[in-house]
């Protein structure tokens, strides 16, 4: 493409075939060729121009010489220009494939038109610190928009800085060139910031955005620079030509006139216009007026101090951002200008979430604005989607208003405002939990589910643990519906010890009438207890925490060595020899189910336990996939390890059984090695031991 670029002759039969086919994917390749070629130097050949253009640079060059000889003069005064093949294929590209939806087309002129009100106010500002008076007659700086059906036009006017004939040449005659730019370098020199001016966006693309929808474009403008100023008037089809000719009755400021393609009549309805402004240009800093009616009344909240937005301010926000009709439980006014500039007002629902916001796959998001103006009204990738339920407004100058509007996906300017906002989400909520524990737990109990949603799906450990230090758990040590955090687990834990460990369990009397819990209460240390089904599943995927292991107490029993490798079982127990005769035995009753048998000294109470590898992992199995296959393909799987405890009754007296009665000792085997498996939650259909209790039943009742 560079090739082609440095010749004007091999140029253009390029250009008239990409003229003739208008595809979309053909015109998104010419972007970025053109985009490449930011610095290569074009080669004027047609006899209209006498100089060489400048550099070609898609958004802050000019695509031809500002000196261009007129092609010719119908009318004395009017000067009949011709845009260069490169131009005219880039005016083509803009206004036929730039935008996804034609009525951006609204939001850019607006844009323009603010940008052209604020360069105008900051003019008078500076004029009055320098000693000058404030005219009497200042017009006001204000936008006003007509509609008429019946002529098929759109007009929008703006009392700014308006424009001489040379600035009208060269700004809309130079795709997306605006002086918005060499205007912010400017106040930068002079070190008023470039926040001082609520600058929005280049000219030059939005302008002709116009095009989509009009076939034909007029431009009123006079300088507000010099009160002696010539008006002029700028007029184009959008194919090859433009004339400029000056105009005695335009006022100060700019106004363009645009007259509708037929398919494109609906923007001549006032009622599309306010719909369009509402949602694209709500919160512009000048008044906008459609018809003579204003069309933006809601104040931008997240620019305001946060100490003068009252509550009903925020109330009446919340639900015109977020399209709802509840309150806002908590808000987050934020602002940053580093690493990247900020401006967020973020709101979390009162409300429970309702079955759409469960769904991952939902239009959810915050809104996306840049400097007032509408990039993307639901932005699902400003924030990670586990935080889907937070409603709001996020504003940031960096976030250009041209083509990037656009061109949002997998953005590092993006991913850098994602992480910037997600870190301060968590801090916000840390500190809601420590200011209102309260309100927090009443919101954790809400919306906690889509907070272990993050760790599951998060993809860097120091998120995780951040995300982490929100959950709650309740405690072997503390009273039943008390709830710690992991935070707080860890600075009561023991100089030797180096896990976290827990428990997942239906409720908490299961959870404390568990064999596993009763192996690891001698040892004094305290366990949190997981209710919820998946909460083993977010832990497992946790992992740490503080570089402290998270574990299940299932697992630690599994790892635990010295209980199993004894030699004395003392008083009041099996002999070793007796054990090891009733293991072998056992062994043969539970072949193709349990892998391994042995016995253990950390049970008191209960007979016997079954472990696994990873407990947490193959119970997920189970739920999830286990159906699919064979009871002796998943007890290979699992490779349960059968514990007994030789204290026990019921092993005592199995032992007895297994030579006195051996079909009930094998019936009470095959029992308790069930029951074993369904506390340890690893049968998938609890129903399914039912069949052998029956027998085990009638089999002991045959003598009663």
């Amino acid at each position: 493409m560079a090739a082609l670029v440095r010749s004007g002759a091999a140029f253009r039969p390029c250009a008239r075939v990409f003229l003739a086919t208008r595809k979309r994917q053909a015109n998104i390749t010419l972007v970025n060729s053109f985009r490449a070629s930011l610095t290569t130097d074009v080669k004027c050949t047609s006899s209209l121009f006498v100089k060489k253009s400048k550099s070609v640079q898609l958004g802050t060059c000019r695509l031809f010489s500002t000196k261009q000889e007129p092609v010719q003069s119908t009318s004395p005064g009017i000067d009949k220009l011709e845009f260069q093949a490169e131009t005219r294929m880039l005016l083509d590209i803009v206004a036929k494939s730039l935008y996804s939806d034609k009525e951006v087309f609204i939001r850019e002129l607006i844009s323009n038109a603010s940008d052209a009100l604020e360069k105008l106010r900051y003019e008078r500002l500076s004029a009055q610190q320098a000693g000058a008076g404030a005219s009497e007659h200042q017009a006001a700086l204000e936008i006003k928009i007509e509609t008429d059906k019946q002529n098929r036009t759109f007009t929008i006017q703006d009392s700014g800085i308006g424009m001489t004939k040379e600035e009208l040449i060269q700004n809309l005659g130079t795709i997306a060139r605006s002086g918005s730019k060499a205007f912010i370098e400017q106040m930068k020199e002079k070190s008023t910031g470039a926040q001082d001016s609520a600058i929005i966006g280049q000219f030059g693309v939005g302008f002709y955005s116009s095009f989509m929808v009009a076939d034909k474009v007029e431009v009123f403008t006079k300088s507000a620079n010099s009160p002696d100023a010539q008006g002029y008037k700028w007029s184009s089809d959008g194919t090859g030509t433009y004339e400029v000719q000056p105009l005695d009755s335009v006022e100060t400021g700019t106004k363009i006139v645009l007259h509708l393609k037929m398919e494109s009549r609906e923007f001549s309805d006032e009622d599309s216009i306010l719909g369009v402004i509402k949602k694209y240009s709500n919160f512009v800093g000048s008044p906008i007026y459609v018809n003579g009616t204003q069309a933006n009344t809601i104040q931008p909240l997240w620019l305001m101090d946060p100490k003068s937005v009252t509550p009903q301010m925020h109330d009446e926000f919340y639900r015109f951002v977020g399209n709802t009709g509840d309150r806002p439980r908590f808000n987050l006014h934020y602002k940053t200008d580093a690493p990247i500039n900020i401006r967020a007002l973020l709101y979390f629902p009162e409300g429970k979430p309702g079955l759409f916001d469960l769904t991952r796959e939902g239009d959810q998001g915050v809104a996306l604005y840049s400097k007032k103006v509408l990039i993307k009204s639901k932005t699902d990738n400003i924030l990670p989607k586990w935080l889907r339920f937070v409603k709001g407004v996020v504003d940031s100058e960096d976030i250009p208003l041209n083509l990037s509007r656009e061109l949002l996906q997998n953005s590092a300017l993006i991913t850098k405002l994602r992480t910037v906002l997600t870190n301060r989400i968590l801090r916000f909520l840390q500190e809601k939990a420590v200011k209102e524990p309260e309100q927090f737990v009443q919101f954790y109990t809400d919306y906690g589910l889509f907070l272990k949603e993050g760790i599951v799906t998060g993809q860097q450990q120091l998120d995780k643990e951040e995300i982490s230090k929100l959950l709650r758990f309740e405690s072997s040590t503390q009273k039943s519906g008390e709830k710690v955090t992991l935070p707080e687990y860890c600075s009561r834990m023991k100089k030797d010890q180096r896990d976290v460990y827990y428990l997942a369990a239906p409720s908490r009397a299961l959870a404390e009438a568990s064999p596993y819990y009763e192996a690891i209460r001698k040892k004094d240390i305290e366990v949190l207890f997981c209710y919820e089904p998946y909460d083993e599943l977010v832990l497992m995927q946790l992992r740490q925490f503080d570089s402290k292991n998270l574990t299940s107490i299932e697992r630690e029993m599994r790892m635990d060595r010295e209980s199993t490798d004894v030699t004395d079982y003392g008083p009041d127990s099996l002999s070793k020899v007796s054990a090891e005769k009733l293991q072998k035995w056992m062994k043969s009753v539970l072949v193709g189910k349990a892998h391994t048998i042995t016995v253990t000294q950390r049970l008191d109470t209960h007979p016997c336990v079954v472990t696994v590898e990873e407990m947490a992992a193959a119970r997920h199995f189970v739920r999830t996939q286990s159906h699919q296959l064979t009871d002796e393909a998943r007890f290979s799987l699992l490779q349960p390890r059968f514990e007994i405890n030789p204290k026990h009754p019921i092993i005592k007296k199995l032992n007895s059984l297994a030579d006195s009665n051996p079909k009930l000792a094998e019936l009470v085997t095959q029992q308790l090695f069930s029951n074993a498996m369904v506390a340890a939650g690893l049968v998938e259909d609890p129903r399914t031991v039912v069949t052998n209790m029956n027998d085990l039943l009638t089999l002991a009742l045959e003598k009663h």
